[in-house]
């Protein structure tokens, strides 16, 4: 099974930028797609953006122009730049990867 390691998390002011890295354990990384993932309690665990192995990018609706998604293929990471935060983007952020989840990271955009 495949190790993720979440890191980046944290509390933002709105308007502020934060970066999500996700790294895998694992010797097959390459050809594989990952993804970002977003979870309030009480709500079922939302889509954020994807990334195949070509470095196509796709976004949830709601952080289209405001997050990218991007991978660095060396160093088996996957990151997420969050520009122009809102208070509605706190959550906790998962990255996902052929089956596997990682820990969570919390993300908080407060005043």
């Amino acid at each position: 099974q495949v190790q993720l390691v979440e890191s980046g998390g944290g509390l933002v002011q709105p308007g502020g930028s934060l970066r999500l890295s996700c790294a895998a354990s694992t010797n097959f990384f390459v050809g594989y797609a990952m993804a970002w993932y977003r979870q309030t309690p009480g709500k079922e665990r939302e889509l954020v953006a994807t990334i195949t192995s070509n470095r196509s990018a796709k976004y949830g609706d709601s952080v289209k122009g405001r997050f990218t998604i991007s991978r660095d293929n060396a160093k088996k990471t996957v990151y997420l730049q969050m520009d122009s935060l809102k208070p509605e983007d706190t959550a906790v952020y998962y990255c996902f990867f052929r089956g596997s989840w990682g820990q969570g990271t919390q993300v908080t955009v407060s005043s």
